[in-house]
């Protein structure tokens, strides 16, 4: 039994049929919506499975029921967007945090070491409390867009 079940009411209906029909639309918004329309299993919806509106509209089998998940989950707008558009995430340091690990790099090294390393750089980044965790990657990052070298 599938999880996500599509039950479009009148007005989002209205909606993508009003996208089908516009004469300047994204490719992609278009097609989400045919196959929306198709995935209702409303009472005015044909209930297509997945399996067949993969084969119509010429994609994979889970490219459906992912439409079906965004639109379930996070709504109509979201469904018909690019499906990579909702995985963004929260870059791990911030514009305060990126001016601290600067300020840090640029400062003498802690006792016992020649230099910073972007390991050193993110632990001390911990300590100093300015974040709560930090990897030695988002710190190589913060660096390389800086254009700043540790030697």
């Amino acid at each position: 039994m599938k999880k996500y079940i599509v039950e479009l009411t009148t007005e989002e209906r209205s909606k993508l049929e009003n996208i089908i029909k516009a004469k300047r639309m994204a490719a992609h918004k278009r097609h989400h919506a045919q196959m929306l329309l198709k995935l209702d299993q409303g009472s005015h919806g044909p209930g297509w499975t997945d399996a067949k509106v993969a084969e119509v509209f010429d994609c994979t089998l889970r490219s459906a029921e992912r439409l079906r998940w965004r639109l379930v989950e996070r709504g109509l707008d979201a469904a018909l967007d690019h499906g990579n558009r909702g995985s963004y995430r929260a870059k791990a340091l911030d514009g305060v945090a990126e001016a601290h690990t600067i300020a840090l790099a640029c400062g003498d090294a802690p006792e016992g070491h020649n230099r910073w390393t972007v390991r050193l750089l993110a632990d001390q980044m911990v300590k100093l409390d300015y974040v709560e965790q930090c990897s030695h990657m988002a710190v190589h990052r913060v660096l390389k867009k800086m254009n700043l070298n540790l030697t």
